[in-house]
């Protein structure tokens, strides 16, 4: 009998993580970094929020789209029978707040006298004119703040976009690390146990001779399998490392990968950054300076709410063809200004806008203030740790050569006789002990370095 998979259960174990091929090569750090930034979900959701912001810096556009319009009407009963149609097309001026536009007219028939303006002469009328703002309106109104803030929305959608892939990045360079720290980790246990399964034979040799009571071999097997259980922790920490990891190493198709063991490569990666950088370019900053400029805008446009308004028109028309119904009076050419004039008496609604975005960029420009200065302080703080870890690890490579010398000093002299079993399982453990100090400090001082990458904003040291 056939077992039936549904669509969503189908979908739900392609999605499983897969085990990468045995004959697979090392896995590089670089491998990591390049896919997590192709194939990561959380980079692809800020990409597509990034285009979203596109899709609102085109609609902004609109605003200054070309317009087509145009009417007609006719009088079907009564006493008169004009009609009428007329077309226009307007353009928005982008510098001066107004608009330019041209136009065609026609009619036929007769109109009532309050409805004189209809008359054309045969062949209709064409027009073109221009409306100017000169005092409101005319450096910055509606429609460009809506375009400027659009474009503040698409920059800051960037930066943050920016600032979700270094954040993935900076988690997919820790996965990478504590799995090769994990691996090492083995190591120093797979060598401490085989030092005990070393130690084992030769004492089995020496019990069989009669030099050794069977104790000591009961005492070093006790040895034997705490190292033992030392050594399936630490796979079971491998094992746990590969399958973060897999949520950063991607196929090509984006499904997670498991790594094999044996594409673990030998020596910790190398530091993305090792000096304090002097300029920073970290995206959340961008994002807070986006945002102060944009109120900045704002507060001009609030200014410009406070001013009165004055606008100049002027139109030239001209009718063509025989004269019409309406008389020779169309003929030639019709040249016209004018200006309007408005202004709120009050202006409280103006004037409470304007308090309101002083009172934000002033706030603004606190929380820009202070996230640099945290920034600045966090990178500082970094460049610290890094120095003492370069420090720590000289100390722990000289502790470690130290500690390795008296592990092989004892067992040389428990070899000659001159020592007991305990003494050599303590200085080995010591000097195991001290080698998984020094891979820590080297642990800390790389991940220093990578805080220092995502901290200064420094996308390329995190494959970006």
């Amino acid at each position: 009998m056939t077992a039936m998979i549904s669509p969503g259960k189908a979908q739900d174990v392609a999605a499983l993580p897969t085990l990468a091929p045995a004959e697979a090569g090392i896995l590089s750090l670089d491998d990591v970094l390049a896919t997590s930034a192709k194939q990561s979900p959380q980079i692809l959701e800020a990409l597509a929020r990034a285009r979203s912001a596109d899709g609102r810096r085109l609609s902004a556009e609109g605003a200054f789209d070309t317009l087509f319009s145009a009417e007609g009407g006719s009088r079907v009963l009564g006493y008169y029978n004009g009609t009428y149609a007329d077309a226009k097309v307007a353009r928005p001026i982008e510098d001066w707040g107004g608009q330019i536009y041209g136009g065609y007219r026609v009619s036929s028939g007769s109109f009532p006298i309050y409805e004189d303006k209809n008359y054309t002469n045969q062949l209709g009328e064409i027009r073109a004119g221009a409306v100017f703002s000169l005092l409101r309106d005319r450096m910055i109104d509606e429609r460009r703040f809506g375009r400027v803030s659009a474009d503040a929305d698409r920059a800051v959608a960037d930066a943050e976009r920016q600032m979700v892939a270094i954040g993935v990045q900076r988690r997919a360079f820790d996965a990478y690390l504590n799995w090769v720290a994990a691996g090492q980790r083995l190591g120093i246990y797979h060598h401490l146990l085989n030092l005990a399964q070393e130690r084992q034979r030769g004492l089995q040799r020496s019990f069989e001779a009669g030099l050794r009571p069977r104790i000591i071999l009961v005492e070093n097997d006790q040895t034997l399998l705490r190292r033992q259980a030392m050594v399936v922790q630490s796979e079971q920490a491998v094992a746990n490392a590969a399958n973060t990891l897999s949520l950063y190493w991607r196929d090509a198709d984006g499904r997670p990968v498991i790594p094999h063991p044996e594409q673990m490569p030998v020596s910790l990666p190398a530091l993305p950054m090792a000096n304090v950088p002097q300029e920073v370019a970290r995206p959340d900053l961008i994002v807070a300076q986006l945002r102060e400029r944009l109120v900045r805008d704002r507060l001009a446009l609030d200014r410009n709410a406070l001013l009165p308004r004055l606008e100049l028109q002027m139109e030239v028309a001209r009718d063509i063809g025989d004269a019409g119904l309406g008389g020779v009076s169309r003929s030639g050419n019709d040249v016209r200004f004018g200006l309007r004039f408005s202004v709120p008496l009050e202006q409280r609604a103006a004037r409470g806008k304007l308090m309101q975005t002083q009172a934000e960029l002033d706030a603004n420009r606190r929380r820009t203030q202070w996230l640099d200065e945290q920034i600045r302080a966090e990178i500082d703080g970094i460049g610290i740790t890094l120095s003492a870890a370069d420090r720590l690890i000289v100390l722990s490579e000289d502790e470690r050569g130290r500690a390795e010398e008296m592990a092989t000093a004892e067992r040389r002299r428990f070899t000659m006789g001159a020592s007991d079993l305990f003494l050599v399982n303590t200085r080995e453990e010591a000097a195991a002990s001290v080698s998984l100090t020094l891979l820590d400090q080297r642990l800390r001082r790389i991940a220093a370095s990578a805080d220092l990458a995502a901290s200064s904003g420094n996308a390329a040291a995190l494959g970006l």
